[in-house]
């Protein structure tokens, strides 16, 4: 007895006051601290105390109470025990809080609350003298595992003093946890012989096994994976053909071991086939009143591609065995081509599958792989229709133009068969091995250009043009799609915010400089998150106001971090707190501290201030973009030197260009700084496309090149609000272009007035928007001769010598 060494307990401790559970001496629990008293307690003492007394804390057993920070000290229990913290764990997720691991040492009855506030801390009196009885540690803190679950007698066992009480307690608990046990034996021995029992039959049925055999089939029908397997080939709908194979396959299955690696692939491809919607089908909902509505507060403008999707429904309509035609939506990014696909899907009430094609790089992607090859499987098509379900699904080929080619093959050219209703009734997988019937299923796809798709390919598809909006449609669709879906995401309401058109419109001309309206959501994405910040400090603040369980108290970070302020400085703040009812309004001002200075405001007549600088118009597949082409001369031998990462093309357009002008020299009078008709005598000529870092290339340059020149050697300046776009001959005929309308949208949001065009694109004028084309005047040219009297101002007029005053032609 005398090893014992005795446990003295300090005369005053900090008292923990805990709900989840009674810590009885020598046991050991975990408790959650997340009250303010408790939280306090945990700050002070243990994070900044070093002895050995600052960790030894009274534990009194208290009564949840979930308004006990906000009350005085409820009434303390009057026996409680005093423990050891073995380990502090903090986080500050969702809150601030502690979880303490702490183990009982012995009892204490307290004499007298000394104080309340932070924490209390009281005078307490030690009961338990473990010297005396050296088992009474183990004792209790089996008791206390026995007694988790009954409350009010562990609180009457922590308060039994003297062994025999401590008997009286605990001698009930004992008799009933021994009846549970004796029960709990009865219920599990029946279970435990009928698993001897399944042990000692099942031998006995592995080695009468015959394989087979009709009555080994009907005995194992309900556990026999294979037998399953059987019967589902056996009842699925698969055509005469993919049944022979998979009946085929069943054969080989049954006589091939288990450990062979083939026979995880065989199995895995019978799974597949009786998986596959061979059937299975849905109803088409053909309503074309109602399509039209879902389509038009789906997606705002895009009549063209709207009316198209109509049509199709129409002939549905009418002639139920349409076979499905492949659609192929081309244009910009963030112009809705992929959403448009799911409303179609929607519209018809048909399941969707979206199948990313760009980086493919592998035929097999498309096709399969042949089930010689380890780890193979099929192509994305038919993994589609499995993933579906059915065999009429809306597929959406997405970035058609971005497949690529490798040694592994050509995917385009695995998709002719697929994306051709001729044949697609009969597409083989070379991973099913036999035909499966895509007629049925409507194929979208979905492109920046043609001009990365392959002719043959292209063929099969039907082009539906999606250009890029006007500014007029983005405004819309940002105040019907794009602002409520970004307040939706950002837990905000239009009572917090306030977006004015006014505002949408500076965003679109200062801040973006798009077909599509991806960068437009981004934007607002922007404004919502910095509005979300002052809404959350707001009601930070109005709640800090409202808080009552401030108290003075020893301060440290956490401190800090929980209360966001000292109490003295809440009414410091009181006046930053923004009324809920007031909706932040978003201007120009706003703008500008959300999203930066704006990004697009270069004035294009500072372009065009000294001669031998023009605006063209360029089609790529971001959309529209007008673009600047600098022209200067130097004494030199006659190069012509381009730059601006030009392609081909344009290269040839600058050569037509200088040789036009060369030929035609006398004619309009220009020469070079020695007044030579031949411009490039003793002259060298630089042409510059600004914007080095992007490729240009295409046949839309040549009329842009010639007025540049042409106002170089005429000292004349083009004026800053025309621009053109059009290609030339070696003739001076100019020849027309593609992308009138994204040109034109081009133009139109770069504030540019008029506009030249080849005559032969005048029926391209007719897709462009009745707003956009009374802001605009058009100038229709069939040679070069009136492009360059509308490029200038008064017609063209040249200087016959060099520091002559101007003549005109």
């Amino acid at each position: 007895m005398s090893s014992v060494s005795p446990i003295q307990i300090p005369s005053r401790l900090p008292l923990l006051l805990t709900h989840e559970g009674v810590l009885l001496p020598g046991s050991t629990m975990r408790t959650s601290v997340d009250t303010a008293r408790n939280l306090q307690l945990v700050r002070s003492r243990l994070l900044k105390g070093t002895s050995l007394q600052s960790t030894i804390l009274g534990v009194i057993p208290n009564t949840p109470d979930p308004a006990s920070d906000a009350q005085d000290l409820p009434p303390l229990h009057r026996i409680g025990t005093a423990a050891l913290v073995v380990q502090v764990v903090g986080s500050n997720w969702p809150k601030p809080h502690y979880t303490l691991l702490i183990t009982g040492l012995c009892r204490f009855q307290i004499i007298q609350v000394l104080k309340e506030k932070p924490y209390p801390v009281a005078e307490v009196e030690q009961l338990d003298r473990l010297e005396e009885f050296p088992n009474t540690c183990k004792t209790r803190e089996e008791l206390g595992e026995l007694s988790e679950q009954f409350y009010k007698y562990a609180v009457q066992i922590l308060d039994s003093v003297s062994l025999e009480e401590l008997f009286k307690m605990t001698i009930p608990l004992l008799v009933r946890q021994i009846e549970g046990l004796k029960l709990l034996q009865k219920t599990r021995k029946p279970k435990q012989d009928d698993d001897k029992r399944v042990i000692a039959i099942r031998p006995i049925r592995k080695i009468t096994h015959i394989p087979g055999t009709l009555e080994d089939e009907d005995e194992d029908e309900d556990n026999d994976d294979i037998v399953m397997l059987e019967k589902k080939v056996r009842t699925s709908s698969m055509p005469e053909q993919a049944h022979k194979v998979c009946v085929k396959e069943l054969k080989r299955l049954k006589k091939m071991p288990q450990s062979m690696p083939e026979y995880a692939l065989t199995r895995n491809y019978l799974e597949l086939m009786v998986e596959l919607p061979w059937n299975k089908s849905t109803t088409d909902r053909l309503d074309i009143r109602a399509a039209r509505i879902l389509l038009d507060n789906d997606h705002y403008a895009m009549e063209k591609l709207k009316k198209r999707v109509l049509e199709y429904l129409a002939v549905r309509q009418l002639k139920n065995n349409l076979k499905g035609p492949i659609l192929c939506f081309v244009g910009p990014p963030g112009v809705g081509k992929t959403s448009v696909g799911r409303s179609v899907a929607k519209t018809l009430g048909r399941e969707f599958h979206r199948i990313a094609l760009g980086g493919v790089c592998d035929q097999s992607d498309i096709r399969g792989h042949r089930r010689t090859y380890v780890g193979s499987m099929p192509g994305r098509i038919i993994n589609g229709l499995k993933t579906v379900g059915v065999n009429n699904p809306v597929f959406l080929l997405d970035e058609v133009d971005k497949l690529g080619k490798s040694l592994q093959g050509d995917p385009a050219a695995a998709l002719l068969e697929v994306l051709d209703p001729e044949q697609n009734h009969n597409f083989t997988d070379h991973y099913l091995n036999v035909a499966f019937d895509l007629s049925q299923v409507l194929f979208i796809a979905t492109a920046n250009t043609t001009a990365t798709i392959p002719p043959a390919l292209l063929d099969r598809m039907e082009i539906i043009q999606v250009p890029g909006y006007t500014q007029e449609e983005k405004i819309e669709i940002a105040h019907r799609h794009l602002i409520p879906k970004q307040l939706e995401q950002h837990g905000l309401t239009p009572q917090q915010i306030q977006i004015p058109q006014v505002t949408t419109l500076d965003i679109i001309t200062r801040y973006t400089r798009e077909a599509g309206v991806r960068s437009l959501d981004r934007k607002f994405g922007a404004i919502c998150r910095a509005v979300a910040v002052k809404v959350a400090e707001g009601q930070h603040k109005e709640a800090k106001l409202d808080r009552s369980d401030v108290t003075e108290g020893e301060g440290c970070r956490e401190q800090h971090i929980l209360e966001d302020a000292k109490p003295e400085s809440i009414s410091d703040t009181t006046d930053l707190a923004l009324p809920p009812e007031m909706p932040i309004l978003i201007d120009f001002h706003a703008l500008k501290d959300i999203l930066g200075p704006p990004m697009y405001e270069m004035q294009v007549s500072e372009r065009l201030s000294q001669p031998g600088v023009a605006i063209g118009l360029a089609w790529t597949p971001l959309g529209g973009e007008i673009m600047f082409v600098e022209a200067s001369r130097m004494d030199g031998e006659g190069q012509l030197t381009l730059t601006g990462q030009l392609g081909d093309v344009m290269k040839e357009s600058a050569h037509l260009a200088i040789s036009w002008l060369r030929s035609n020299a006398k004619k309009y009078h220009l020469t070079n700084a020695f007044g030579s008709f031949d411009l490039l005598d003793n002259t060298d000529i630089h042409l510059h496309f600004p914007a080095g870092a992007v490729t240009k290339d295409g046949p839309s340059a040549g009329v842009t090149i010639v007025t540049c020149l042409a106002s170089l050697f005429s000292g004349r300046l083009v004026r800053s609000d025309v621009a053109m776009t059009g290609e030339i001959t070696l003739r001076g005929l100019v020849l027309p272009v593609g992308g009138i309308k994204d040109k034109v949208l081009a133009a139109h949001r770069a504030g540019l007035k008029q506009i030249i065009i080849p005559q032969r694109n005048e029926k391209d004028l007719e897709k462009i928007p009745g707003n956009v084309r009374q802001d605009l005047s058009f100038v229709t040219a069939s040679c070069l001769d009136e492009v360059l009297n509308a490029a200038f101002d008064g017609g063209f007029t040249v200087k016959t010598r060099p520091g002559l005053l101007n003549s005109k032609l």
